[in-house]
């Protein structure tokens, strides 16, 4: 039952991811049809450093909310649940507002001599009205992760990006007429106006659905001392803050550096920043769509294996390691086979770039390496050791950074040379995550159900797709009948192979069976 809780939160999140990267997705097509790649590279420029500044106002806190307050539940002691999101509550408070501060004394430095292209300053500074908003959303995000309720944090989700979507085309359309750079803040206002009804829907939630005490025992807190929280919120939000810092500010330097690094190969600012905002707008949306699920893996992991860490539960860890590690590999191994066999039509027909699915055709491979990446560094995170992924994403850094500044620089390779570090980068993270979690629980892919079945699998839909595509063309039909038809037989035949090959055994329509049943609150 234990584990259907999890799969069943995951599938929660997943759904909403579904939704939310549907949305995103359309916003995406729309954006460069709209603006153009150099608008979003522009706003692309700047998007990571306000991560970045996120993660450094949120510190942390609401996964070790999510840690904390599972541990709590599972010792039954819902009063420190509560005191550890106040807590949070208030050091979130003062961390937001001291970088909301910072970020707009330190917005004329950037704008001078950080932005590779000076125009990413109006998206910057349209930004800062959300850091305090996001920082203190999840605070209560992680709290009802903490209770495994996942449905607050995927409706609020939901909201926020339909928001964005909806504001943010509407804004960058109005504003269009008076510049690219002008249509690019407009993506940013409807950022925060997204983030904005997120938190308002989430503190409606909060209101009804928070879990009642008996009376008088919220004021006396039994058994759950101040600075025993402090020091166990700060043991895991330091770490973290540290991972996630490491992997902002990586992005960050992506942003600043790729351009400039394409501006030495030999382009100019203009194109430097539209070449961009093809790789960030085309090749990396399609890319980071399969992530939907792995990210939903991921948020639903950390509580699910805090818990079962709590109890003392080394199978109940191994058995949600083996779930997730498998249909992260089941979701990554199509999806890369698809990219490659169909990247031209993708970026084509979508977006109407079609060269930009060389790109993608080269960071295909790498793509379930992305994934694992995710998972692998949540049940990390779960089991309290956020130590292990910062210290491997510091060293796929060197490479990912170090690629980047030589490759890109080509002129015969250029953004090319980008897909390739950022690929390796990748590949690299995700081997030392999965190192780590052999040496923490003694888990062993099995290399049947793990590899050998998603790999014939993938491999005999991608022929078949491939040689429908090609019958197709012969034929006269045009790229998105193409793109569509080949798809849908590719899905198909994908679940039919997995089937076959017993990748999906009895055991997996028995725990979806329960994950799908709706039981009366």
């Amino acid at each position: 039952m234990a584990a259907n809780s999890f799969l069943q939160g995951a599938l929660v999140l997943l759904a909403a991811g579904l939704i939310n990267r549907g949305l995103g997705f359309f916003y995406q097509i729309a954006l460069i049809r709209t603006i153009g790649p150099e608008g979003v590279g522009l706003f692309s420029i700047v998007f990571p450093v306000y991560i970045m500044i996120l993660v450094l106002a949120t510190a942390g806190i609401p996964l070790a909310v999510a840690k904390l307050v599972a541990e709590e539940v599972a010792r039954q002691n819902m009063a420190g649940a509560y005191r550890i999101l106040k807590l949070a509550l208030f050091m979130l408070l003062g961390t937001s507002l001291f970088f909301t501060l910072l970020m707009v004394v330190g917005a004329p430095y950037l704008r001078h001599y950080v932005f590779p292209n000076p125009a990413a300053y109006y998206s910057f500074i349209c930004l800062v009205p959300g850091i305090s908003i996001v920082s203190i959303c999840s605070a209560f995000r992680g709290f009802f992760q903490g209770l495994q309720q996942m449905s607050p944090t995927a409706v609020s989700q939901t909201v926020e990006q339909l928001v964005r979507v909806v504001a943010g085309l509407l804004a960058a359309y109005m504003m269009l007429p008076r510049g690219i750079e002008y249509a690019s803040a407009g993506l940013s206002v409807g950022v925060v106006l997204g983030e904005l009804a997120g938190f308002m829907l989430m503190l409606h939630i909060y209101r009804r659905d928070k879990p009642v005490l008996p009376g008088g025992e919220l004021l006396s807190f039994p058994g759950v001392g101040l600075g025993d929280i402090i020091r166990r919120v700060l043991n895991m939000a330091v770490p973290v803050t540290l991972t996630r810092f490491a992997a902002t500010a990586l992005m960050s330097l992506q942003a600043v550096m790729i351009p400039h690094r394409l501006q030495a190969a030999g382009l100019s600012v203009t194109q430097a920043t539209s070449v961009y905002g093809q790789f960030v707008g085309i090749t990396e949306a399609l890319l980071f769509i399969p992530g939907v699920v792995t990210m939903a893996l991921a948020t639903a992991l950390i509580p699910a294996v805090s818990d079962a860490v709590a109890l003392n539960n080394l199978r109940l860890v191994q058995t949600r390691v083996y779930d997730a590690v498998r249909l992260t590999i089941q979701v990554g191994l199509p999806a890369g086979f698809i990219f490659i066999v169909l990247g031209d039509e993708l970026c084509g027909v979508l977006f109407g770039y079609p060269e930009a699915g060389k790109a993608l055709r080269l960071m295909a491979p790498a793509g379930l390496f992305l994934y694992l990446q995710q998972t692998t560094t949540a049940i990390v995170q779960g089991m309290g050791r956020a130590d292990l992924p910062f210290k491997n994403l510091v060293i796929s850094s060197v490479f990912c950074l170090g690629g980047i500044y030589w490759l890109t620089a080509m002129p015969q390779i250029g953004i090319l040379g980008t897909a390739l570090a950022v690929a390796v980068s990748y590949l690299v993270m995700a081997a030392l995550n999965l190192r780590d979690i052999k040496m923490l629980t003694g888990y062993r892919p099995g290399f049947r159900e793990h590899i050998m079945a998603p790999l014939f699998s993938a491999g005999g839909m991608s022929m078949l797709v491939w040689s429908l595509k090609s019958f197709l063309y012969q034929h006269g039909i045009g790229d998105a009948p193409v793109l569509a038809i080949s798809l849908s037989v590719g899905v198909a035949a994908y679940i039919l192979l997995m089937i076959i090959s017993g990748g999906f055994d009895h055991q997996d329509r028995e725990k979806f069976r329960h994950i799908l049943k709706f039981r009366r609150s």
